[in-house]
């Protein structure tokens, strides 16, 4: 969020990635500072191609990889971004202020459903036919299911690298939260009853 608003405030409309498996407070962010957001595929080569397919100037992810394209030359680096957070931080003139003034809300961290090999993207296709979620906003399939209610989201998608659904999970209280992941419970069971899931 600090990133976006900072390179927006010199190129106002510019673009800016994020994966499917960050916050939902974060494209309100990007337009609110006149920006344009755009949710992609998770994975180093899925954001890297969509910023060069996109002439993005910031791309990110959920884990950490940040790619900048505004005065930089657009692959992630962690010591650049470390050191754009110190230039950004230098200007401000209380840093825990600004860093707590991100907006927030309750979110589990990434969690997994083992399964065998295949099974992953077998079950995501199954999903994307036939779940039934309980009052949608939006339902978003660009990258598994990532199903947007009126207080938060939930995404199961399917790992690029093991056998694994993934599964993320954010709302603004506790008792959003336990809704939004008991309606995912019950469609995960109906495609897989024998499913051990992590929450």
């Amino acid at each position: 969020m600090l990133f976006a608003a900072d390179v927006l405030s010199r190129n106002p409309g510019g673009q800016i990635i994020f994966d499917v498996k960050c916050t939902r407070k974060l494209a309100p962010w990007i337009e609110s500072h006149g920006g344009t957001p755009i949710m992609w595929k998770t994975g180093h080569s899925f954001i890297k191609g969509k910023l060069k397919e996109t002439g993005a100037l910031l791309a990110g992810e959920m884990s950490g990889h940040i790619f900048f394209k505004e005065r930089w030359h657009g692959f992630d680096d962690g010591l650049y971004a470390g050191a754009r957070l110190l230039e950004l931080l230098s200007h401000k003139e209380d840093c825990s202020a600004t860093l707590n003034s991100i907006p927030d809300s309750v979110n589990t961290p990434e969690l997994q459903i083992k399964l065998e090999e295949g099974e992953n993207y077998a079950l995501i296709s199954q999903l994307q036919k036939t779940a039934q979620f309980d009052n949608p906003e939006q339902v978003i399939t660009v990258d598994g299911l990532r199903v947007e209610y009126k207080d938060g989201f939930g995404l199961a998608r399917s790992s690029n690298t093991t056998p694994v659904v993934v599964l993320r999970f954010e709302a603004e209280n506790e008792i959003s939260l336990k809704r939004i992941q008991d309606d995912f419970r019950k469609v995960i069971l109906q495609a897989k009853p024998d499913a051990n899931l992590p929450f």
